[in-house]
């Protein structure tokens, strides 16, 4: 039986699928952005803790809310670990299922914990997995075929990223260009996308309003700039191919220690970590999107701003590898501000600089090292334009992002999360050892490979 409903009906649906993501994204952002602020508060001002009793209580809640994250993830939904792009981009595909009645509590709870706790997590990736898991639930009520299903999904990913970043234009573009091999294309898939981003949009601006989340004010560029953006879309190219290769390393190291010892071991060093961190150095902790604001109004030292790259790069591995809910997207974007700035006041030292510079080279790194890590430049674009509102650098960011994509292909780099998702088939494909009882069921794994505590 034919259970394809109508343009209309499915218009209808892909709309209010976009205006419910609105409303859970924008809970869930307020919902991050209040505990984040709650706990430390707490500790230091109701508690009223210094010192090494600050930093003692600091450690034991930064590991707590991440094992309490990580142990709702293993323990219900295993899917739910990281991003949880590469899962949709897997379900578009027909290689993985949305069960979304265990991953939209699961992914909202565990990102809020882990997001909060101050790791280098974005919450862009667990809203995408969420926007689809509310268009999964859609799609079952109405009954609706596989290929209306997989376009239905693309739009509660779509609207997912509107909510988050207040970019409905980007989310649209990711779609278009980040899952060009799984989506469906057709005037019905592509006008649902539209209509659920837009909704999401609305719903997002009315609940939080709509001023662009990293707005950042940077005149035009004289075009003499132009050789600098381009020899910085060149470097950020090769450091993206360094990123996904570190971060893969990661995944592999911490598993296998995993499997030798706990997977609770790790993320409970991370947590002590990120908790001191929050309060000793809170630059090299939490998504980073206003920190990145932060910096580029500012004129630090080189050696300040190197120290911050690194600290960031090695909290972003050391947060995503501990197979929580959470998401890279803004992390990245942090990291390419801080590259941005560092490179800018590097070459500040042997060349004068037009004013304005450094923030604006802080902007186009966002879409270069997005563009070289995620594979999708049209989306980087689009994305730094949505995000700052800085227009007058169309040109520059363009330059940057286009040399930061190609570059990255000449080295041999590949898209994160098609790298991720076949890591995740790999490991699955290879199967665990049955307990020594009985033979049951194949461990179901996240996204980092590991098997959920149930099936250990």
């Amino acid at each position: 039986m034919d259970r394809r409903s109508g343009n209309g009906v499915y218009y209808v649906v892909a709309a209010l699928v976009g205006a419910t993501v609105g409303v859970v994204g924008s809970a869930f952002h307020v919902g991050v952005e209040h505990l984040t602020a709650a706990w430390p508060a707490y500790l230091r001002d109701g508690l009223h803790l210094t010192g090494l009793p600050l930093y003692v209580a600091a450690a034991l809640v930064g590991a707590a809310m991440t094992l309490v994250s990580l142990w709702l993830v293993r323990r219900f939904a295993p899917e739910a670990s990281g991003s949880g792009v590469p899962e949709i981009e897997g379900a578009m595909e027909g290689l993985r299922t949305v069960r979304w009645r265990r991953v939209l509590p699961v992914k909202f709870v565990a990102g809020l914990l882990s997001l909060s706790s101050g790791m280098v997590l974005g919450r862009e990736g667990p809203t995408i997995h969420m926007g689809a898991s509310i268009a999964k639930a859609a799609s079952d009520l109405m009954r609706w075929p596989t290929e209306d299903m997989r376009g239905l999904l693309a739009a509660g990913g779509a609207a997912g990223l509107a909510a988050a970043f207040n970019a409905p234009l980007a989310a649209v573009l990711f779609v278009i260009e980040e899952t060009r091999r799984q989506f469906p294309y057709s005037q019905r898939s592509y006008i649902g996308v539209v209509l659920a981003s837009l909704a999401s949009a609305i719903v997002t601006q009315y609940l939080t309003g709509n001023v662009p989340y990293m707005l950042m004010d940077v005149p035009d560029m004289p075009y003499g700039m132009l050789p600098a953006f381009a020899v910085l879309g060149v470097g950020l190219g090769a450091a993206g191919v360094g990123f996904n290769g570190t971060l893969v390393w990661a995944l592999d190291h911490v598993r296998n220690l995993g499997l030798s010892t706990s997977f609770y071991i790790f993320p409970a060093v991370v947590g002590l970590v990120v908790g001191v961190l929050m309060f000793v150095l809170p630059e090299a902790t939490q998504g980073g999107e206003l920190l990145a604001v932060q910096l580029a109004g500012e004129r630090l030292p080189l050696g300040i701003l190197a120290v911050i790259v690194l600290l960031r790069f090695v909290m972003t591995m050391a947060s995503y590898s501990t197979g929580v809910a959470g998401g890279i997207f803004a992390p990245i974007l942090a990291l390419a501000t801080t590259i941005g700035l560092c490179y800018g006041t590097a070459l500040g030292t042997v060349l004068p600089l037009p004013d304005h510079a450094l923030p604006a080279l802080a902007i186009a790194a966002m879409g270069g090292l997005f563009a070289a890590t995620i594979g999708a430049p049209l989306v980087g674009m689009v994305l730094v334009m949505e995000l700052t509102g800085a227009y007058s650098m169309l040109v520059p960011v363009m330059v940057t992002t286009i040399l930061a994509n190609m570059t990255a292909q000449a080295l041999g780099g590949r898209p994160i999360y098609e790298i991720l998702l076949e890591r995740t088939l790999a490991i699955e494909a290879q199967g665990q050892p049955a307990p020594r009882r009985e033979r049951r069921r194949p461990a179901h794994k996240d996204m980092s490979g590991m098997p959920a505590a149930e099936d250990r």
